[in-house]
């Protein structure tokens, strides 16, 4: 699967914190139904591992990547679970590195130039701008873009269904990464018929 161009065509990418590993299946079901096939599963809670794990083995359809991927030993527990591709948010250079060295997608966090130049020093095509309302959202992309042509962005951080056609329309945008459709609190409450509606809206949002 060609994860660059998944992810282009999807043109969200869900960012999913899963407090319970058993919650991944019905999420995973959830999404898919909705007509959204990915998830960003965050490494901010335990499960996170067995949770991309249980995903890409019951949906194989499905795009599943590793999010608030910090360290080398969170990349090699995503990469070894299955993750197809790594999102951080930061610029770190040995996540990259090991990213690149096993053949999976990265998207590394940046917000300044010099983050920018450290990525292209990679050579990778796309990177995640965040938190990307906290950093001036579209207006700091489009300023960022100015001086880097080559480069693409994937915002996330306050990204949901009433501006993501805004950042969208923007074509150094290549998708974004938001959770309005996946809260914790839907997930947690088991609430996967409203993840499924919430899916479908966003969907037909971005088409």
């Amino acid at each position: 699967m060609d994860v660059m161009k998944k992810v282009e065509e999807l043109k969200i990418v869900p960012v999913v914190k899963l407090d319970r590993a058993e919650d991944a299946r019905p999420l995973a079901e959830a999404l898919c139904a909705g007509g959204l096939p990915v998830a960003e599963v965050t490494f901010r809670t335990d499960a996170a591992e067995e949770s991309i794990r249980i995903m890409r083995k019951e949906f194989p359809e499905m795009l599943v990547g590793a999010g608030t991927v910090t360290n080398l030993d969170q990349a090699a527990r995503a990469v070894e679970a299955g993750a197809q591709f790594i999102v951080s948010p930061g610029m770190s250079r040995t996540v990259v590195e090991y990213a690149l060295e096993k053949g999976i997608a990265v998207f590394p966090g940046t917000c300044t130039p010099t983050e920018v130049m450290m990525a292209m020093e990679y050579q990778l095509p796309v990177v995640k701008f965040f938190p990307a309302k906290r950093y001036g959202g579209l207006g700091t992309i489009k300023a960022l873009a100015a001086p880097f042509p080559s480069m693409r962005f994937m915002p996330t951080g306050g990204i949901n269904a009433d501006n993501i056609k805004e950042y969208l329309g923007f074509d150094k945008i290549v998708a974004c990464g938001g959770s309005w459709m996946v809260k914790d609190a839907y997930i947690n409450a088991g609430e996967f018929d409203k993840i499924r509606e919430l899916t479908e809206e966003a969907v037909k949002l971005v088409k």
